[in-house]
């Protein structure tokens, strides 16, 4: 029965191994799950997925193998595997008459119900719309798509509409962790945790709970004990390409660049357009009259600072290659030029892009700038966010 499900995870890239597929059998056999499809869903996660960014590879199999139920014989809607028993005795309410009911509850027996909705179930012949019987659309019945009923199974219907179904089998709650989409806030924190060197400042600050709880159990009495506070000693230089083709960017530049301010303590970020020239500035507001020249940033952080630049590299060669090449003002020394010196000021560097890594080869200057930064562009995913935390750790 569940082999389907399991080749469904190996096809969307769920790396499932043996060992926990026999744990989820034996889960299975034990009842932690019974016969909830909620139940088995979450235990199926707990031991399946061993990474969050597989969340929703495993939420698309999952759906696959088990939602919609229009991929389901007609048979195993009435069985006991299919439906759980309070279902049944719910939907009855409904699809059987009061004759019918009343037959049921003197048999006694939860098998009678289900030979009635089997006999049901034989009786319709083809599609049935608008009705309150029939498994059909648009109609009343418990079973079905497109119509209403509080508390119906939906069958074969692409959405929720009223959102009252009693199980909705297909609904992925976690696509956005997926690791090959664009990033959200909370997803950027999460790659971000991956850049961090912890150091302890200052005086003992800091409540250390473990260290209280060992002390009070020893001396039989609450003793408080504390610890310096730990603090992220990495320092991050961020640089961010904003206006033209960026302003398609602007929501996940957003959200990158919050969930940085929150994850860094010692971070500092200046703007530019393009490329880097000879100046850069903070406030894009007074772009043209307060800006800080390119120089101060190369003499002002040492090389212990990790810099990450964020931009689409999408412009004209020219204003990489040549001296007034730039787009806005007269530069008079090429764009290359203070990449180069950028790249041999600070060794840890990256360059995040947010266009479609498979994009890439459709513009030449990201080509160009890729080999300045020596393969050291990642596309602003999750993923490539990962393999630039681990390049700049």
């Amino acid at each position: 029965m569940f082999r389907p499900f399991l080749d469904a995870l190996r096809r969307h890239g769920v790396p499932v191994s043996l060992r926990e597929w026999l744990d989820l059998m034996a889960a299975m056999e034990a009842g932690v799950a019974g016969w909830s499809v909620d139940d088995f869903h979450t235990v199926g996660r707990a031991i399946l997925v061993k990474d969050e960014r597989h969340i929703d590879r495993y939420d698309r199999a999952f759906a696959e193998s088990f939602a919609g139920l229009e991929t389901i014989p007609v048979e195993a809607l009435v069985s006991e595997a299919a439906l759980p028993r309070e279902w049944l005795e719910k939907l009855a309410e409904k699809l059987l008459t009061p004759e019918e009911r009343a037959a049921v509850e003197g048999a006694g027996s939860f098998e009678a119900l289900m030979d009635k909705l089997r006999q049901r179930l034989a009786e319709q012949k083809g599609r049935h719309q608008g009705g309150n019987k029939w498994i059909g659309t648009a109609g009343t019945s418990p079973f079905g798509a497109y119509g209403y009923n509080p508390e119906g199974v939906r069958i074969g219907q692409d959405e929720s509409r009223h959102r009252r179904a009693v199980k909705v089998w297909d609904k992925r709650e976690f696509r956005d962790f997926d690791d090959t989409v664009e990033l959200g806030t909370r997803n950027i924190k999460v790659a971000l945790k991956r850049l961090r060197q912890w150091a302890r400042h200052g005086a003992a600050e800091e409540l250390d709970l473990p260290g209280t709880i060992r002390a009070t159990a020893d001396h039989g009495y609450i003793d408080v004990q504390t610890r310096p506070e730990r603090r992220n000693a990495v320092k991050v230089l961020l640089l961010l390409d904003v206006g033209g083709s960026m302003d398609d960017h602007i929501r996940v530049v957003d959200e990158l660049f919050s969930a940085a301010r929150a994850e860094f303590r010692n971070l500092e970020h200046f703007y530019f357009h393009n490329c880097l020239y000879e100046s850069v500035w903070r406030d894009n507001r007074r772009r043209w009259d307060q800006t800080v020249p390119t120089w101060d940033l190369l003499h002002r952080y040492g090389r212990d600072w990790k810099v990450i630049v964020v931009g689409d590299a999408s412009m004209s060669p020219y204003e990489i290659v040549a001296p007034g090449g730039a787009n806005e003002h007269w530069n008079p020394e090429p764009g290359e030029l203070w990449l180069r010196r950028l790249c041999e000021t600070w060794p840890d560097h990256v360059w995040l892009n947010p266009v479609p890594e498979r994009h890439w080869g459709h513009t030449p200057s990201i080509g160009m700038i890729g080999r300045i930064f020596e393969n050291r562009m990642m596309p602003l995913t999750l993923e490539g966010l990962t393999r630039a935390m681990r390049l700049l750790g």
